[in-house]
């Protein structure tokens, strides 16, 4: 039950602080009159009292009590009034021991939302108008009372300051965990367009070439549906196998796009999804559907072929499929060489004796810069361009950690 109306009572002061700065005032002054009353009650006391409680006495408790209504919106107002009230209060002899709470609030307000500049001669302040209630009192206790008085102004003050410094200390807090979220807001969304750019480059390398073959193949049995009969089945039937592939890895992209937790529960979107990325061992079949589609290539193999990590495998299929398909695109009527020699390094060399420059892909900007981008992930090299007897050649060398290496 308690713990129910603490928590209660700080809903309502950090709904309305004023209002709650407003009940606390009025407590401080009631407790205050009540105090002044029943003190004056017998008279004025020795050595505390020279002048009996009247309304003059009233007021000026009134003024220092109530001014703590405002101790928030303008702290160092209500510190002024409340000493000026206090000093007053004690020059006209009321008794020496009323008027000094409010000060002393008004000073804890002030070092909790003020620098040290601004607080500690305020300090001194109510230090002074304390030292100047406590020489009012009796001689036998004056010295007392200024120890005891000195004593209590620094605690308040030294509450205040730490109060404000633990509230800057959140403050900046809170500050460097909004940096914290934007700082990750900002990752994340460079994640996911650095992935988008990744997605796009692969459906551009998976789209380009089996499409490339696939306008190929229906252009020649176009060409020859009525003459010859035979070859245009041929072409059609490559159009049907480079269409199935070609939707095979689609669903393979998406479904890594799309993929969640309820995928596993779905065996038959599972069986369609999950089919392993292009490598080398299906180097075959694309030189196969390149040349069926009209362009002689010759493939060459040296040093000892090895499995080679997933990565490396994927990145080295891509290029040799992006490097046929400029040669299908822009190469013109021309013979394509793929020499690949496997050593210390993966080396990856096409080249065709084509049109030549016109070979680099400057209609969409995908192909080489794609490209480079998979071989400079994996620390590898690409030089492209020109030959001088003629044609366009790609060079690209792929490291490769030793035979049996942890990347094997």
């Amino acid at each position: 039950m308690r713990a129910k109306m603490l928590s209660s009572l700080r809903r309502v002061a950090a709904m309305n602080p004023f209002l709650t700065d407003l009940i606390f005032s009025v407590l401080i002054t009631g407790v205050s009159v009540v105090f002044g009353l029943v003190l004056s009650a017998d008279g004025p006391v020795s050595g505390y009292a020279r002048h009996p409680w009247e309304a003059t006495g009233a007021g000026l408790t009134l003024v220092a009590g109530l001014a703590l209504t405002w101790r928030r919106r303008a702290p160092l107002t209500v510190l002024i009034v409340t000493c000026v009230a206090e000093v007053i209060f004690h020059l006209l002899g009321y008794d020496a021991r009323l008027n000094e709470v409010p000060p002393l609030l008004a000073l804890y307000t002030v070092a909790g939302r003020r620098p040290p500049a601004v607080s500690l001669p305020g300090a001194l302040a109510v230090a002074a108008a304390w030292w100047h209630a406590a020489f009012l009192g009796p001689a036998d206790f004056t010295w007392a009372n200024v120890f005891q008085s000195g004593l209590i102004v620094a605690v308040a003050w030294v509450f205040g300051n730490q109060t404000r410094m633990l509230r800057e200390r959140n403050a900046q807090l809170a500050r460097l965990t909004e940096r914290l979220r934007r700082d990750q807001e900002d990752r994340a969304r460079r994640a996911v367009t650095e992935e988008r750019v990744r997605i796009a480059r692969e459906l551009h390398d998976v789209v380009a070439h089996h499409m490339s073959v696939i306008v190929i193949q229906a252009g020649l049995a176009q060409y020859v549906f009525a003459s010859d009969p035979p070859t245009a089945r041929g072409a059609l039937a490559t159009i049907a196998g480079t269409g199935s592939e070609v939707m095979a890895e689609m669903r393979r992209l998406l479904t890594v796009l799309r993929i969640d937790t309820g995928d596993a529960d779905n065996p038959e979107e599972g069986d369609g999804g999950y089919d392993p990325a292009p490598g080398l061992d299906r180097l075959g079949q694309l030189v196969d559907r390149v040349r069926s589609a009209g362009v002689p290539v010759e493939l060459s193999v040296t040093g000892v072929p090895r499995p080679l990590p997933p990565g490396i495998d994927l990145c080295a299929y891509r290029v040799l499929q992006e490097c046929l398909t400029n040669v299908l695109k822009h190469a013109g009527p021309a013979t394509a060489r793929v020499f690949l020699h496997y050593g210390a390094a993966l080396e990856i060399r096409v080249s065709d004796d084509g049109r030549g420059a016109p070979a680099v892909p400057t209609e969409d900007g995908h192909g080489l810069i794609g490209m480079r981008e998979r071989v400079r992930l994996y620390k590898g090299t690409v030089k492209a361009g020109s030959q001088p007897s003629g044609g366009f050649e790609v060079v690209v060398t792929l490291p490769l950690a030793p035979s049996g290496g942890p990347n094997q």
